[in-house]
């Protein structure tokens, strides 16, 4: 799940999981580990979604009862910090999403 997250292969850790953003390259160019049968599907980016309303729905509240800042500077500040933090989490999940997937040995990953 680590080496997933850090958007490594799964078998050794070494080689890069994609070849761009969020597409997952059909192996691994340092073990040649076949990667293309992982079923990630819409997993990552409902755990995204769920991370980052998690994370920031708190700071949402404390920011707008304690500090009563302009509307739209809040909008903008809670935007950009969303859309950012989003961003960063989706390929990091996707890895860990396809990690799990290498483990538990499911959607051909352990076949012979």
């Amino acid at each position: 799940m680590l080496r997933g997250f850090r958007r490594r292969c799964p078998n050794c850790g070494q080689g890069f999981m994609f070849d761009g953003y969020l597409k997952v390259a059909e192996s691994c160019p340092v073990c040649a580990e076949e990667l293309s049968h992982h079923r990630a599907d819409d997993g990552p980016a409902y755990l995204t979604i769920l991370i980052v309303g998690h994370l920031m729905a708190p700071f949402i509240h404390i920011v707008f009862t304690r500090f009563r800042p302009e509307p739209m500077v809040m909008a903008t500040i809670f935007t950009v910090t969303c859309v950012a933090l989003s961003l960063y989490l989706l390929p990091r999940l996707k890895g860990l999403v396809v990690g799990i997937q290498w483990a538990r040995r499911m959607h051909g990953f352990g076949a012979a």
